[in-house]
This record gives structure tokens, C-alpha cells and sequence, in this order.
């Protein structure tokens, strides 16, 4: 049996998803998705998810998460993850 995380949000985190909800109502169900992933596996040892450690990091935001166009940046600190970061790329990012 895997070990479960405590997902806990900053201040921060919570105000850009808000924020980001008022206009994008499906992200409530990705926000759910990536509660569930992480409590599970935030280091991605399964290898199952776009999970990247971030090279250079330190602090907030070492690890990256892409769940579609929506990206989550987090720490894990003992057996806490500490959401960070909520951000949507935009669709001419790749163009």
C-alpha cells in the first residue's frame, strides 16, 4: 500500500484558482484530478503522470504537474504536498 499525502494549498494557490475558476468552470474537476494524483504519488515513482522534478529550483515550485493546458507547481515537504502554483498555457503557446 502507498503511503497517502496531506494536499494542502497556500494563500496564494488559492486566490489564482479563484480567480481562475470565475472563467474556466471545468476546473473544478481538474483541481479534483490533481488532489487525487498527488496524494497518491507526488514524486511520480509509478511513472504514470506528467510529473517533472524542476531543475534549479529551490523552494516554491519544485515539482510541475500538466494536466492539459493547466499546470500546478508544489513542493512535498515530509508527507505534505503544498500546492503553489495554478496557471491555464494558452492555446497559441504552441502554435
Amino acid at each position: 500500500m502507498t503511503p497517502s499525502f496531506t494536499i494542502r494549498a497556500t494563500p496564494r494557490f488559492e486566490r489564482m484558482a479563484q480567480k481562475l475558476l470565475k472563467h474556466h468552470p471545468p476546473l473544478r474537476a481538474v483541481l479534483d484530478r490533481v488532489r487525487e494524483i498527488l496524494s497518491s504519488d507526488p514524486y511520480n515513482r509509478s511513472l504514470s503522470y506528467p510529473i517533472k522534478k524542476l531543475v534549479g529550483e529551490q523552494g516554491e515550485g519544485q515539482y510541475r504537474l500538466r494536466l492539459g493546458r493547466w499546470r500546478f507547481r508544489y513542493d512535498v515537504q515530509g508527507s505534505e504536498v503544498v500546492l503553489q502554483y495554478c496557471g491555464l498555457r494558452r492555446e497559441e503557446t504552441y502554435g
